[in-house]
């Protein structure tokens, strides 16, 4: 840690891994998001790592979960989109795969959010849009979020990104999380590593900065 005109400039996982100066986000774990991916089992297992350590570490904990809307509530973006993800040509045949309640909506069983632990529901990609996620963040004092699950190229770059020019510290757990599309996904580690905001990092790098506090 540096200092600078009264200020500490954070710059490492052990300056920011503890729980008055970070949360962690547990991206869209949900039964039919992980599903979709190749190594979804992989990436519960690292996830729930990260997450174990963190709850140990007494960090606040952040879930989000993709929403869809029911078809009289989607609008002209609302159809266009979901006609490009489901692949027709037809708004008719756009099916709303995220209804809440639905059976994919839920986070996967081995993620079950406790009950001092928030899970916000959201219909953009980065959590921030339309979520209190900076809100939460803020209001607890917090400068900096580690994020882990799904997608890197969909839903963890958008929220790296937008976290960052809020002025919060990303922390990616480049190994606690997946890809919908391998080499999309490598893109946008590279992109975000190119870019500098945010701290690229390992599970067991972020397993042991939780374990030494």
């Amino acid at each position: 840690m540096k200092t600078q005109h009264g200020l500490d400039v954070l710059t490492g996982l052990s300056d920011l891994c503890r729980p008055d100066r970070m949360a962690l986000v547990v991206y869209d774990m949900q039964i039919g998001i992980v599903s979709q991916v190749a190594d979804g089992a992989t990436i519960i297992e690292k996830a729930a790592g990260v997450l174990a350590a963190a709850r140990a570490a007494d960090v606040r904990v952040i879930f989000t979960r993709h929403m869809s809307l029911p078809p009289k509530l989607t609008g002209h973006f609302g159809y266009r989109q979901a006609m490009a993800w489901q692949k027709v040509t037809d708004p008719n045949a756009v099916r709303p795969w995220f209804l809440r309640d639905s059976p994919g909506f839920g986070i996967v069983p081995e993620l079950v959010p406790r009950e001092d632990e928030v899970v916000l529901d959201k219909l953009g990609f980065s959590a921030f849009e339309g979520t209190p996620m900076a809100t939460i963040l803020r209001d607890c004092g917090l400068m900096a979020f580690a994020i882990v699950g799904i997608a890197t190229e969909i839903g963890i770059e958008p929220t790296v990104r937008h976290g960052a020019d809020l002025g919060l510290i990303p922390i990616v757990v480049q190994d606690a999380c997946g890809a919908g599309h391998a080499e999309a996904g490598r893109r946008s580690v590279e992109s975000m590593t190119f870019m500098g905001d945010a701290i690229m990092t390992s599970v067991t790098s972020i397993v042991d900065a939780f374990a030494a506090r």
